[in-house]
């Protein structure tokens, strides 16, 4: 298993709203796992050129952070911009 009990705790008390290990539902912690999730599968993929369902998952997901982004800088642009600027995302 890649993602680890331990290690997803640890991103959502790191880019959470709240301090708390229970925060998973907030934009900014669902944006941290998938950005963690991304680059996992981005450094698969550069090994693995032809795997097109690993590809297909990685879109869907670049996807789903997308929309994630665009909700967040359309609520509280603030918040966007830390959380672009802490995982270093480019727009």
């Amino acid at each position: 298993m890649y993602l680890q009990k331990e290690r997803k705790q640890e991103l959502f008390e790191n880019h959470g709203r709240s301090k708390a290990k229970s925060d998973t539902g907030s934009a900014e912690s669902q944006i941290a796992l998938f950005t963690y999730r991304i680059k996992r599968l981005t450094e698969h993929m550069k090994q693995n050129k032809k795997d097109y369902s690993t590809q297909q998952g990685l879109l869907r997901l670049v996807g789903k952070r997308r929309k994630l982004l665009n909700y967040l800088q359309k609520i509280d642009i603030e918040r966007y911009r830390a959380i672009i600027a802490e995982l270093k995302i480019r727009k």
